[in-house]
């Protein structure tokens, strides 16, 4: 799938900046262009693949390039004042080369939670390709007003794109990571599962064609329910004696009984294990597995039993499948779950929010009548300069 990727914010930068790395590391060529957006200077400075003149500076007349300070109604009105300049990097891109746009933010803070939705209502009125995000939700220990520019984010950014792909960072941090080796780490999962996702059907001169290409109209397909999707993932390591290369292998090349059982297992693991955002897989709508690895271990009836298993699982027919061959020491199982309505994390997101701003209105609200009984005397005896 070849996709136009913006970057929105401090982690939406990021991100995408991750995204081009792998795509170059992995010769997967789905990234054609990518595009970072920031009213943070030293932001964009931190990037390393995004090309400067796709560097993309917003709100320099009121915020001087020093960010928003999480305020994502500012945000938004900076994207909102200064669109033009995001269309001129925009207008690098070859749009007839693209299948879709991807958006990407940290809907925690102001720049990309502000902004995202801004450029995706933009970009859907103009452009007739499909417009996705990938936002990433803060941990429950940054703070209330995270919390609530989140779910405000969440609710409008779900409604601007195509189809809404999260990533909870809560579900992923562990327990005495620092914040910048945690971030790193998570960035890598992120673009680790969406890489073999979009990577899927993309095939360089001499790359191995797999059996059942996995192309971007069925991407674009099990997208099309709209609403939030979330991905799963897992894999195994191929070694040359031991582990999962010695119980594939037999005198005649690899055991078809172990490459089915091995891709059905990975499947299940993939969907029942630790998912971009954590949800009951049964109210997804749609779905879609990719099997990646050495062509030799992508078994075509294991991806088979795979797809029947998760029909069964999600109680939809519309389940899609097939296989990614690359060159890389592992078997991996993606399985993407597309307009999923029972996700336990968003209902206390919008909850915890709901309580944050009746709290932020309450505090104000007595804030301002101490600072009036502080500055006006009682008696009523001064007056004021004007």
């Amino acid at each position: 799938m070849k996709l136009a990727m913006i970057g929105f914010g401090q982690a939406g930068g990021k991100i995408v900046d991750k995204f081009i790395e792998y795509d170059q590391r992995t010769g997967s060529q789905a990234v054609r262009s990518a595009v970072a957006v920031n009213t943070a200077k030293a932001d964009l400075a931190g990037l390393e693949y995004v090309p400067p003149e796709n560097q993309v500076l917003i709100g320099q007349s009121r915020v001087k390039g020093h960010g928003v300070g999480a305020d994502n109604e500012l945000g938004a009105e900076l994207a909102e004042e200064d669109i033009d300049e995001v269309q001129g990097a925009i207008d690098n891109v070859p749009v007839h080369d693209i299948d879709a746009f991807l958006i990407v933010a940290g809907m925690g803070g102001g720049t990309g939670s502000g902004g995202a939705p801004v450029l995706a209502k933009y970009l859907k009125r103009i452009y007739t390709e499909p417009v996705y995000g990938l936002g990433i939700l803060p941990g429950r220990d940054e703070g209330g007003i995270y919390t609530l520019n989140a779910a405000r984010s969440f609710q409008t950014f779900t409604r601007e794109v195509d189809n809404l792909m999260v990533f909870d960072n809560d579900a992923w941090r562990q327990s005495g990571e620092s914040m910048g080796g945690g971030y790193d780490r998570i960035n890598e999962e992120i673009v680790r599962r969406f890489g073999i996702l979009f990577g899927a059907g993309e095939v360089a001169g001499g790359d191995a064609v797999g059996e059942s290409v996995v192309d971007s109209s069925e991407i674009i397909n099990t997208l099309a329910t709209g609403g939030v999707s979330t991905i799963g993932y897992a894999a195994e390591e191929v070694e040359n004696q031991t582990g999962l290369l010695s119980r594939f292998t037999s005198e005649n090349g690899v055991d078809p009984t172990h490459a089915t059982n091995r891709l059905t297992s990975l499947v299940r693991k993939a969907a029942l294990g630790r998912l971009t955002l954590p949800c009951d897989i049964e109210s997804a709508d749609r779905s879609l597995l990719v099997a990646s690895g050495p062509s030799r271990y992508l078994n075509r009836k294991g991806i088979e039993k795979g797809r029947k298993w998760l029909e069964h699982q999600t109680e939809s027919m519309e389940v899609r499948g097939g296989d990614y061959p690359v060159d890389e020491p592992r078997v991996a199982s993606v399985v993407l779950l597309s307009g999923v309505s029972e996700v336990p994390r968003v209902e206390e997101l919008q909850q915890v929010a709901v309580e944050t701003q009746d709290n932020i209105n309450e505090i104000q609200s007595e804030s301002e009548r101490q600072t009036t009984d502080l500055i006006e005397d009682d008696d009523g005896e001064l007056d004021p300069l004007f």
